[in-house]
């Protein structure tokens, strides 16, 4: 039975696990929110806003938690803000005239912005129809951030960094879903099936290359396909906590949504418990890794 510990913070994250914490193991999942604030103010049908969740996942990995691991999962969705891009990521044009200029730190857009899909995302998935009427402003942002992302950070960071300060070191697996095949180029071509996990550490930057190769083969060992760094290499939060030189390793998971959820319903399929095994087993053996390894590459 699943440890029943649930620490929910300004109904904005939920943290379940910290108090009877055994192991070094931190899982996040910050897509998987399915509650939608009344402020959004989207014009896009909300069926349409669901294709941008990781539906499930913060389930999926909940078996981390009767070894003593913790699950942090996002409680908001990441059409709202996405806690995965860093708080710079938006382009001037996202905001209502001069609005930049009102926000207290430099705007950065990544190329995850300029498809609409940066910090606050402006396009709707799928249909990449626009997410609002007008720009959003300043004051929408910062109300964002403060709420929300900011919530959801400090809670990861406290969490990490007790984990670390208890350990000397920690594996933090940040948890993902994709669908089940990459969107083509153009409307000729055929969209191309993903493999069942995506592996990402930024290019061997965020954790030891012995703890990619550990998840890898734990996943490989059980039949399934893994791909590392591609199509995903990891963004913010993998990026932003991680240092493997003094034992902070992240690395990001991508779960292929056919191996567990019918994508058009968005209900789980009948596999969904036998996933849950393999990313328990596959989560666990991390902890095989030697952890004296923890502060080398």
């Amino acid at each position: 039975m699943h440890i029943n510990n649930e620490d929910l913070v300004d109904e904005v994250v939920r943290v379940r696990g910290a108090t009877q914490q055994l192991i070094p193991l931190v899982l996040d999942s910050p897509h998987s929110g399915t509650f939608y604030p009344s402020d959004f103010g989207h014009q896009v049908p909300i069926e349409q806003l669901r294709w941008g969740e990781d539906t499930h996942v913060e389930r999926l990995f909940e078996d981390v938690l009767d070894i003593g691991g913790v699950m942090i999962d996002a409680l908001f969705p990441r059409t709202y803000i996405d806690p995965n891009r860093a708080r710079s990521d938006l382009k001037v044009d996202d905001l209502c005239d001069g609005g930049a200029g009102k926000l207290p730190f430099e705007l950065k857009p990544s190329a995850k912005s300029k498809r609409g899909i940066g910090l606050i995302w402006t396009r709707a998935p799928v249909l990449r129809s626009p997410m609002y009427q007008h720009p959003i402003s300043p004051a929408v942002v910062m109300h964002r951030l403060s709420r929300y992302y900011d919530v959801y950070h400090d809670k990861i960071s406290q969490i990490l960094d007790a984990t670390h300060r208890r350990f000397g070191y920690f594996i933090h697996v940040n948890c993902h879903s994709m669908a089940s095949r990459a969107k083509s180029s153009t409307l000729e071509e055929e969209e191309s099936m993903r493999p069942d996990f995506v592996i990402g550490d930024r290019d061997g930057t965020t954790c030891a290359q012995g703890v990619t190769r550990q998840l890898e083969r734990s996943l490989k060992q059980q039949g399934y396909s893994v791909s590392i760094n591609d199509p995903y290499k990891g963004v913010e939060l993998v990026r932003a906590y991680s240092d493997p030189q003094v034992g902070r390793h992240s690395v990001q998971l991508e779960v292929n949504r056919r191996l567990y959820m019918n994508e058009k319903t968005r209900e789980p399929i009948a596999k969904f418990p036998e996933i849950q095994r393999v990313l328990g087993q596959a989560v666990g053996a991390l902890l095989e890794w030697d952890s004296s390894k923890a502060t080398t590459f």
